[in-house]
């Protein structure tokens, strides 16, 4: 953990759960190309329907040919932060699934690569990495500059970096460089159904 964590949960659950969060201050070290094939690997076995592994990984290592195109489909407010990360990565799931020898469409296509995400971040913790998840970016360039297939949809991207030590951070980042909470399970779960 590269800074104090304040968040406590409720109920008794592994530790990396509340160790994964989105800090937006990075060093600006390079993310090795192997290390980011164990956070992948870590995707690669997320539950599926149908086990049709739905999601598809594309990315950009630092100070590559490809780094500029995938940084300029980001929203200023991104690319701000971004620069100093190690790799960007979008994730990408196919709508539409074999089922037997049919091609179908698939309801859970974006839950599965949902799944396939938390699996991706979770890793990268492990390895003392924050992916960090964004949805400011130009959808529709996306889909032309990553040569996405038809029927795909593009989900969300992701940088990937090593957070900066709390002792270095400036006094603007330390306000905002800690872990947030979340709502209460009362809020989002309910037994029997909704109330009416």
């Amino acid at each position: 953990m590269t800074t104090s964590n304040p968040r406590e949960p409720d109920h008794s659950i592994d530790p990396l759960f509340i160790e994964r969060w989105s800090p937006r201050a990075f060093t600006g070290e390079a993310v090795p190309e192997a290390e980011l094939m164990r956070m992948f690997e870590a995707a690669r076995w997320a539950p599926s329907s149908y086990n049709s592994q739905p999601w598809r990984f594309l990315y950009a290592l630092r100070d590559t040919p490809d780094w500029q195109t995938f940084f300029d489909l980001l929203v200023p407010g991104n690319q701000k932060w971004v620069k100093d990360t190690g790799a960007i990565i979008f994730l990408v799931s196919n709508s539409r699934m074999k089922v037997g020898d049919e091609l179908k469409p698939s309801w859970s296509h974006s839950l599965d690569a949902g799944a396939a995400s938390a699996n991706f971040q979770l890793q990268a913790i492990r390895q003392g990495w924050h992916a960090h998840g964004m949805t400011g970016f130009d959808r529709d360039r996306a889909v032309t500059a990553l040569n996405v297939p038809e029927g795909h949809r593009v989900e969300a991207a992701y940088a990937v970096g090593r957070a900066i030590a709390p002792s270095e951070l400036t006094q603007e980042q330390r306000a905002r460089e800690v872990p947030n909470s979340r709502r209460p399970i009362t809020d989002f779960v309910f037994a029997g159904g909704f109330k009416a």
